[in-house]
């Protein structure tokens, strides 16, 4: 991963990394609420991903050849994304940006390598078997959320490493950010769209687990993420004219 330094918030801002740092003076950055909805926006990603693998895993995953990596390898990438997001949320001053950042890097790289990896095991198997791709709607919405997804983390990744270079340097980059913020808070109500389909309305799921379990892991889980990473947005940090 490029070596990345935060982008000051004014041009008197320091920037060499090695100076010294009132790190006693850093402000409390949480809101009442953001706590809670941290834990539970955390525990319904990580409860989706414990149900998606008890699933798979009882029901002889071995028989399921390349199928069996979808589901199982698409849950961690969602508890990725989900970490990543809540790891920025709400960091406002340059210590904690630049600490959430390497986080959120680091989770989303993560997330992003297995998201590609599941969908490719899923269009592999569907290959081998002769399958039509995209004839489900958790299909078409699944390419469209990949699609953005690749979009998005491209558009990230070129606004902080090697200082922005690649809009021009580091305070035009410093623009693109409220876009990306924008679109990844769009993207994620795609993304939770996805699962619930896949997981609340597969064929295959609806088989091979309760109605309640399908219920409380891909349609309030999703829910609860959604609502949990919403509730801790800072409309401040995109500065749009209509906030």
């Amino acid at each position: 991963m490029a070596s990345y330094q935060p982008i000051p918030d004014s041009p008197d801002a320091p920037t060499d990394p090695l100076m010294p740092r009132d790190d006693h003076q850093l402000k409390v950055e949480s809101r009442p609420g953001d706590i809670p909805a941290f834990y539970a926006a955390l525990t319904s990603a990580l409860v989706l991903l414990i149900t998606t693998w008890t699933i798979i895993l009882t029901n002889d995953p071995k028989s399921l050849t390349w199928f069996s990596f979808h589901p199982t390898l698409n849950s961690l990438a969602l508890l990725s994304f989900t970490y990543g997001v809540l790891t920025l949320q709400p960091t406002s001053q340059p210590k904690t940006k630049a600490a959430g950042l390497q986080r959120h890097q680091t989770a989303m790289l993560i997330g992003l390598t297995s998201i590609l990896l599941g969908t490719s095991a899923m269009v592999y198997y569907k290959g081998s078997h002769g399958a039509p791709h995209f004839t489900t709607w958790h299909g078409t919405f699944g390419i469209l959320t990949l699609s953005w997804l690749v979009f998005q983390s491209a558009l990230g990744a070129l606004s902080v490493w090697f200082g922005g270079a690649a809009f021009g340097g580091a305070n035009k980059a410093k623009l693109v950010w409220k876009y990306h913020r924008l679109s990844g808070y769009i993207l994620l109500l795609l993304l939770l769209t996805t699962i619930h389909l896949g997981g609340a309305w597969s064929d295959w799921v609806s088989a091979h687990s309760e109605h309640a379990v399908r219920i409380a892991a891909y349609t309030i889980g999703p829910l609860v993420i959604l609502a949990s990473l919403y509730s801790r947005i800072r409309p401040s940090k995109m500065k749009f004219t209509f906030f």
